[in-house]
C-alpha cells in the first residue's frame, strides 16, 4: 500500500508539471484544468500516505521521508488556496517542485531514513505534533513565497503585463507574511520544548542558528516592504535570497550539520 501511494503521488505530480509546460509552450487551457486535476491527485495520495505511515507507527510521522512529504503535501494545498488568482502561473511553478520534493523523499534519502522508528524520549512531549506542524507550515509558505520572488525577477524584464507581475508580488508578500509569522511560533515554541527537554531554551544547534537566520533575513523583507515602502523588483531580490536560505534551513542542516536536529548520513 505504501509503495503504491509513493508512486501514485510521483507520478500524478509528475504529470500535473508537464500538464502545465505543455500549456506554457502550447498555450491550450485544457492542460491547466488536467493540471489542477492532478495536483489534487497527487494531494491527496501523500496524505493518505501520510495518515498511513501514522498509523503504522503510532504517532505522528517524522521520518525524513514523511517530513519531505508534508512539505510537498502542504505546497499543493497552498498552491489549492492561491490557484483562484492565477491558477496557470502559479501551478507552472509550483508543480515542479513539489514533484523535486517528492523525487528527493522517495528515491535520494537512504532507506534507514525511510524507515519508522519509536520516538526518542525527547520526542515523546506534547509540543510534539503543535511545534513540527507550525515549523512545516511556515517553511512551506515560505518556499512558496521565495518561489514567487525567483518568477517575478524572471518575468520582470520578458513581460509587459504590470498587473500580472502586481499579482505575482501581492502573493509572495503575502505567503512570507504569513510564514515568518509562523516561523516564529516555531522557534518561540521549540525554545519552550528544548527547555523541557535539554534543560536549556536556546543551544545555537545548527538548526536552531539557520532558523534564527532565516527569520532574521524574512525580517528585513517585511521591514523593508512595509517602512521602506520596498515593493516590486527589490522586495523579489530579497525573498530571492530567503529562498536560498530556508533550503539551508529546511534540507542541508539536517543532513550535513552535527545537532540535535540532525538526521543526515554525511556525519
Amino acid at each position: 500500500m505504501e509503495n503504491f501511494l509513493n508512486n501514485s503521488s510521483f507520478f500524478l505530480l509528475l504529470f500535473s508539471t508537464l500538464f502545465y509546460w505543455i500549456r506554457a509552450f502550447f498555450n491550450l487551457s485544457i492542460f491547466s484544468f488536467l493540471g489542477k486535476l492532478a495536483i489534487i491527485g497527487g494531494n491527496l495520495t501523500m496524505l493518505f500516505l501520510l495518515i498511513f505511515r501514522g498509523i503504522q507507527g503510532n504517532h505522528f510521522p517524522l521520518s525524513n521521508l514523511a517530513i519531505k512529504k508534508t512539505i510537498t503535501l502542504l505546497l499543493t494545498f497552498i498552491y489549492l488556496i492561491y490557484s483562484k488568482f492565477n491558477d496557470f502561473i502559479i501551478g507552472t511553478i509550483l508543480a515542479p517542485t513539489a514533484l523535486f520534493l517528492n523525487v528527493f523523499a522517495s528515491f535520494q534519502l537512504p532507506e534507514s531514513l525511510k524507515k519508522l522508528s519509536p520516538l526518542i524520549p525527547a520526542l515523546q512531549s506534547n509540543w510534539l505534533v503543535m511545534h513540527v506542524t507550525v515549523m512545516l507550515l511556515s517553511y512551506a509558505t515560505l518556499i512558496f513565497g521565495s518561489i514567487l520572488s525567483i518568477a517575478f525577477l524572471f518575468l520582470f524584464k520578458s513581460s509587459n503585463t504590470t498587473i500580472l507581475l502586481n499579482q505575482i508580488d501581492q502573493l509572495s508578500f503575502r505567503s512570507i507574511g504569513i510564514g515568518f509569522s509562523l516561523l516564529t511560533i516555531g522557534v518561540l515554541s521549540g525554545s519552550v520544548w528544548a527547555n523541557e527537554a535539554w534543560g536549556s531554551y536556546w543551544s545555537w544547534d545548527p538548526k536552531e542558528t539557520w532558523s534564527l537566520i532565516t527569520w532574521v533575513i524574512f525580517a528585513i523583507y517585511l521591514h523593508l516592504r512595509l517602512t521602506q515602502k520596498w515593493r516590486g523588483y527589490k522586495s523579489a531580490i530579497l525573498g530571492t535570497v530567503g529562498f536560498f536560505i530556508i533550503w539551508i534551513c529546511f534540507l542541508g542542516v539536517n543532513f550535513l550539520a552535527k545537532g540535535l536536529h540532525s538526521y543526515g548520513w554525511f556525519h
